[in-house]
Order: C-alpha cells, then structure tokens, then sequence
C-alpha cells in the first residue's frame, strides 16, 4: 500500500488467490455490506491489522456513506439492473474504495510514525474521491494531477474548491494518458520517490483494488450467487474497475461475463475483439473519466494471461513504450474472451442511453453509466443469468449531457452546491516532469 507501485515499475498482485467457499457465500447472504467487506478484505490484510481495527475501519468509512446498503441495486428492466455505488461523499465509485485507503493510510503510517506524500493523476472523479479521503489527515500531503480543461466542470470544482493545507491540485497542459505517465515516472525516479516518501492513490495500488472486489461480491449475493451467475457490465478506461471484477471470479463468485464498457476512446474493446493493443488520440467525450488510452490496470490480467511471467509482460510494456503497440497472441486473448466480451458505445449511442431509460423508468443515469448499459444492452441476454450494471457517478455530476439528452439538468445534491460556489485553487504546469517534480518539492517545503 505505501508502495504503491512496485520498484521495477510493475505492479503488485497477490501470490495466490483467496477463495471464497460456497458455504462462505452463502453464510454471507444478507449480511450488513460492512461484514461482507470484511470477510472479502480480511485474507488481504493478513496479520498486518488486526481483526477490531480492521471492521472499525471499514464501519467508519461507510458511516459516510448516505445510503445503509452502501451500494443499492435498482431494477431498470428484465434481468438489468444498476448497482448504485455514488452514495459516497464526493457521488462517484472511487469514493467505496478511496474512504478505506484513506483510513488504512492513516492508521499504518501512525503506527509507524511516518508521513507520505500521496501523487496521483485523475481523469475525472479518482482526484476529489482521493482529496476526500486525506483532507487535513495528519501524516498525508496530496498531490492531484488532471487534464486541464479536460474534466467536467464539476469534477474539477470538487478537488480544487477543498480549503484543506495538505491538499495540492496540478491542471496539466495535456491528456488523463500524459498525467498519468508523468506519475509513473515520479515513482521510477528512485531520488524523488524517496525524497519526498511518495505513495500513490491511483488504482495501481493494490489497497485501491482491494475495497472494489467486496461490491462485486455484494452485488452476485443481492441476486442469487451463489446458486445462480451473474453478468456485469463496467464502463471502464483505466481497467481497475473491471480487473476488482476478475479479481473476484477468482475468488470464487459466480461471475458469468464481465463486459467492458468503452466510449469513443476504445483500446479496451479493440484488444479484446483483435488481440492489438495499439495506442491511439484521446477523444474528448461526455464521459470523460473513460478518456483513455494506457489503461495501466491491463498489465495485472496480463500477468495472468502469460502463465504469471513477469518478463513477459515486461517485454510487452517495453515494446509499448518504444512502439505505442503490442500484440497478444490468438491463444491468450481467446483465453481472457473467456471470461471477458467488450463492447464500443459512441457519443449518439450515450445519449440515446440516457434518453431511453429516462422515458421508460423516469430514472437519471450520468453518461458513463449510459456507457455501461448501452454496452449491457448490445450482449445477448441471458434470462439465466442478471445483467449488473455498475453506475459509477451521480448524473449531477454531468448537468450539460444529461440535460442535452433529455432536456432538463438533474437535482443537484448539497454536498455538489458547496463545490459550486466555492473558490478554486489549482496551478496549471506544463506536460514537463521535471517542472512537476520541482512545483511538489517547492509546496512541500
């Protein structure tokens, strides 16, 4: 977790899979989503926290959540439904995993009295979730990199109007993909990591990872696992989401498909359908958290798709680095199709989403969610087997496409308004690491 990723450039992934038995399942049925999460995380943790620190942890960061279930599920059609997980403080996913790493920070780096300074890129909802979480905690300064000019004007209010002393937002001259590398390099420059005792809140964290497996549970049990499959469908760009899905099909649960859901910005589906991992322009979309082209969570299901030979994949990130492509043979792909269907949901297709629930359940979806049901929609139903759909924001969040799709803008929630109205503070650097690196060792004093 204090890592966050690994010295070699990779990332970390358990030696081996912990199982959930079906007897495990089943015991699991219907219990609070803070026991369920426990005894998802638990053989994660180890005996590095112990059992009462583990479950105050977890109670305390779903006490900020505004809804008891956590992650509600609510029907929208035959066999399809939505699973709600933007009851949290800032209205989006990142917030069901960043609340706990948030905690986990705190309470390890108090044990160890020590202080880290948190560097993360966001395109869209990762950064406030990650402000959220560390705002005025004791041993954390924060660092946020986003595109400027390239995030919805919400999402960017909610990490740069955070009045807190620890909390530094960076609006760089580039994409989501160029803040993220510089990233990546900040934890390659063994000098600089260790001079300002760098961690990292993306999903290249494991401890990011980890929070995602337990809704996935949650959502298989709500609808019948372990006696029936079930199918999601993850609008996803970074991967990270959609791998917390993998990551519980190995664990045991009842996982029929998991269907990546990509906007216009679709290496995901294109790999999947073609085996050519192939970088392209990013796009700019109404869905902008999926603009994306280096979807870093990718190398840890590689990592499984080569027999777990870490070389291998090694070999593949170096050809991408020197190439901007790389191929994964017909075999292996095959192997991950096994598992994995992808589908490409454009612009047109996302408004049509959100127009199309609304007249049939008066129900609001933001555009990425609208991603992931239009890509639910383009599989093959199974009556067997429920459609999960992972609604990842609160529509609030996107007022300009939500109101161009059905033609008025969506409650705004309380905890947005104060976003709204409130003073920004963020500085604009240009796509150069080392004017980055120079700008966080200045701020950090």
């Amino acid at each position: 977790m204090l890592n966050g990723l690994a010295r070699d450039g990779g990332l970390y992934v358990p030696e081996t899979w912990p199982t959930l038995s079906i007897e495990t399942l089943r015991g699991l049925r219907g219990q609070p989503y803070t026991d369920v999460a426990f005894r998802v995380m638990r053989p994660f943790v180890g005996e590095t926290i112990d059992d009462t620190t583990l479950q105050g942890i977890i109670d305390d960061a779903y006490a900020q959540f505004d809804h008891e279930l956590v992650a509600p599920l609510v029907q929208t059609g035959p066999g399809e439904w939505l699973m709600e997980l933007w009851h949290g403080p800032t209205l989006a996913f990142k917030d069901v995993a960043m609340q706990v790493l948030g905690r986990l920070y705190d309470h390890v780096l108090d044990q160890r009295n020590q202080s880290v300074t948190l560097i993360g890129a966001t395109s869209g909802d990762t950064g406030s979730a990650a402000i959220e979480a560390v705002r005025d905690r004791e041993h954390a300064s924060i660092f946020i990199l986003h595109p400027h000019n390239r995030t919805s004007d919400v999402q960017r209010r909610q990490m740069t109007t955070v009045e807190a002393a620890n909390v530094h937002n960076i609006a760089l001259e580039g994409t989501f993909d160029d803040c993220q590398a510089l990233v990546k390099a900040m934890f390659n420059d063994v000098a600089f990591r260790e001079r300002v005792n760098m961690s990292g809140v993306n999903s290249i964290n494991w401890a990011r990872i980890m929070p995602q497996i337990v809704y996935y549970v949650w959502a298989a049990l709500s609808l019948g696992a372990p006696n029936r499959a079930v199918t999601f469908a993850v609008p996803t760009g970074n991967f990270g989401d959609i791998y917390a899905g993998y990551a519980a099909k190995q664990m045991g649960v009842p996982i029929n498909k998991l269907v990546i859901a990509s906007n216009m910005n679709d290496i995901l589906t294109r790999v999947m359908r073609s085996g050519r991992h192939e970088l392209g322009d990013v796009h700019p979309t109404m869905s902008p958290s999926m603009d994306i082209q280096v979807s870093s969570n990718f190398e840890r299901l590689m990592f499984d798709l080569y027999g777990r030979d870490g070389a291998a994949v090694a070999d593949k990130m170096d050809e991408l680095k020197a190439t901007d492509r790389f191929m994964i043979e017909p075999d292996r792909i095959a192997v991950a199709r096994q598992t994995f269907d992808a589908q490409r949901i454009d612009e047109e297709q996302t408004l049509a989403v959100i127009a199309d629930v609304y007249r049939r359940s008066r129900y609001i979806v933001d555009p990425h969610t609208a991603v992931g049901v239009g890509a639910a929609r383009q599989e093959t139903a199974d009556p067997e087997s429920p459609m999960i759909v992972l609604s990842t924001a609160h529509p609030a969040k996107f007022p300009a496409a939500v109101s161009k799709a059905i033609g008025c803008e969506p409650p705004v929630p309380a905890k947005l308004a104060a976003a709204m109205n409130g003073t920004e503070r963020f500085d604009v650097l240009p796509n150069d690491l080392g004017v980055v690196m120079d700008h966080i060792v200045a701020r950090l004093g």
